[in-house]
C-alpha cells in the first residue's frame, strides 16, 4: 500500500500533462515514502493518453485510468480516489495551479488531527503569486458567500483543486458524491462536516493559469445550480 496516492484529472491535457507529470515525479523521487500517480483520462480527443502512457513507462507508479464518458470533473476525481490504494489521496489540477511542494503541507494536516485537507486561497497567509482576473475573483467571492450560507459555512475557499483524504474517508465521501460537475467539491466537504470529519484549510502558494478551462458564465451557472441541489437534499435529509 503507498502512503501518499495523487490523482490528476486530465481532459484534453497534451500539452500539459508531461511537464505536469515530470514535476511531480521529481518531487515524489525526494520523498521518505511509497506513492502512486494515477492519471484520470478524461475521455480526451487528443494525444493526453499517449503522453501518460509514455512517461508511465519510466515510473512504474504512474498509470493512467480512461474513463469513455465525460460527466464532468467531479467524476474524474471520483474515479481515480476510489481506484487508488494510497492510505492517503491528494487530488491535484493538472496545470498545478497550487504547486506539488504544497503537498506536505496537507499531507501533514491529514497525518495528523485531521481527515481532509484543502488548499485555500483565501487566507491572510495564502500567496496568490498570480492572482485571476477581477471578474474571476469577484465571481469567484460571490459563490463562495452562497457556499457558505447554503453549505459549508466557515471555510473561505471551497473551489482550489488541491485536497487530501484519509483512505476510509475518501472512500466513504467520493463513493457517496453525486455531483458530478465543478461543485463537487461543495458536495463533498458538505458531506464531510455532516459525518463529523475534522477539515482543515491550509495556506498554499497559488499561480492562475491564463489558459484555465472553466467558462465564467456557463460552468458557473452549472455550479449554481448544483449548489441548490445539495441545499435541496440536504433539508430532504438525503444525506445522512
Amino acid at each position: 500500500m503507498p502512503h501518499l496516492s495523487i490523482i490528476i484529472p486530465a481532459h484534453n491535457e497534451e500539452e500539459r500533462i508531461g511537464p505536469t507529470l515530470e514535476r511531480v515525479a521529481a518531487y515524489l523521487a525526494g520523498q521518505p515514502y511509497d506513492s502512486e500517480v494515477i492519471v484520470v483520462d478524461d475521455v480526451s480527443a487528443d494525444r493526453t493518453g499517449e503522453v501518460v502512457d509514455a512517461l508511465a513507462a519510466g515510473h512504474p507508479t504512474f498509470r493512467r485510468l480512461r474513463r469513455d464518458a465525460n460527466p464532468g470533473k467531479g467524476a474524474a476525481v471520483r474515479d481515480g480516489m476510489l481506484a487508488a490504494r494510497g492510505e492517503y489521496r491528494l487530488f491535484s489540477d493538472a496545470d498545478l495551479s497550487t504547486p506539488i511542494e504544497e503537498t506536505a503541507k496537507l499531507l501533514a494536516a491529514c497525518e495528523g488531527e485531521y481527515h481532509v485537507a484543502i488548499a485555500s486561497r483565501a487566507l491572510p497567509e495564502s500567496n496568490l503569486a498570480v492572482r485571476q482576473p477581477w471578474f474571476r475573483e469577484m465571481m469567484g467571492r460571490v459563490f463562495n458567500l452562497m457556499v457558505q450560507v447554503g453549505a459549508v459555512w466557515g471555510i473561505k475557499d471551497t473551489q482550489c483543486g488541491f485536497k487530501c483524504f484519509r483512505a476510509a474517508v475518501a472512500e466513504e465521501l467520493f463513493s457517496r458524491m453525486t455531483i458530478t460537475g465543478f461543485a463537487f467539491d461543495v458536495e463533498i466537504l458538505y458531506l464531510a462536516r455532516k459525518r463529523g470529519y475534522r477539515i482543515a484549510e491550509i495556506p498554499v502558494t497559488w499561480i492562475n493559469s491564463p489558459k484555465s478551462r472553466v467558462s465564467p458564465i456557463r460552468d458557473s451557472l452549472r455550479m449554481m445550480r448544483d449548489l441548490i441541489r445539495i441545499r435541496w437534499r440536504g433539508l430532504r435529509g438525503v444525506y445522512r
